[in-house]
């Protein structure tokens, strides 16, 4: 297990499914070193101060895994049970490629179309996993790995237009799962919120 996958292995853990568990595995290892170093903000504004500095990013995104599973607990979101494993997967995944998928392809600040890129990652490991017969089974008769780059692909939920053009360029969420996904990555985000593991110690990642 390479330092990429160790980085999340609390949050692989939530997978159930262990074909699922080994694929997003298999993403991560296709991941850009910078996605390991760099802050959740480029610009230090729109993310709270422990997803800021070296390692940011990573604990951005542990901190929306956590609070997915988090919300997932209650009633009220039950009916998302079954395709936990699929948020869970979006979650870790969501912003692998936020500046690029192979490097700073935009300077080191964020691509607005970093949702669809990471699907294309996801879709490129899917080819791969495929041709050696690991791909993972589907989720209530649905492709497993659509179903993840289906959520990803919205995560940004209202913010679906290009940064410098204005035009729209993300698809808009639709589903009750598309909608959770994106509230969870909006919470994270949010700079009043502070998200800690569950004995009160702050998130860490491995760039620390």
């Amino acid at each position: 297990m390479s330092r990429k996958t160790e980085e999340f292995g609390k949050e692989l853990n939530l997978i159930g499914d262990a074909e699922r568990r080994l694929f997003v595995s298999r993403c991560l290892e296709n991941v850009a070193d910078y996605f390991f170093e760099v802050p959740a903000s480029s610009t230090g504004k729109y993310h709270p101060a422990y997803s800021l500095g070296r390692g940011g990013l990573v604990r951005h995104t542990k901190a929306a895994v956590h609070i997915a599973d988090d919300l997932l607990r209650l009633d009220m979101f039950s009916s998302l049970l079954p395709i936990k494993d699929a948020i869970i997967s979006a979650l870790i995944l969501h912003d692998t490629c936020k500046s690029g998928r192979h490097g700073f392809e935009n300077h080191g600040f964020t691509m607005s179309t970093h949702p669809l890129i990471a699907c294309d990652l996801i879709k490129a490991c899917a080819n791969d996993a495929a041709a050696e017969g690991e791909r993972p089974g589907p989720i209530n008769g649905v492709d497993y790995c659509d179903l993840v780059c289906d959520l990803i692909s919205t995560h940004m939920g209202q913010w679906r237009e290009d940064y410098k053009s204005k035009k729209v360029v993300l698809p808009e969420m639709k589903t009750k799962e598309q909608k959770f996904v994106h509230l969870c990555d909006y919470l994270a985000s949010r700079k009043d919120i502070t998200v800690t593991n569950e004995d009160g110690t702050p998130l860490a990642s491995n760039a620390n």
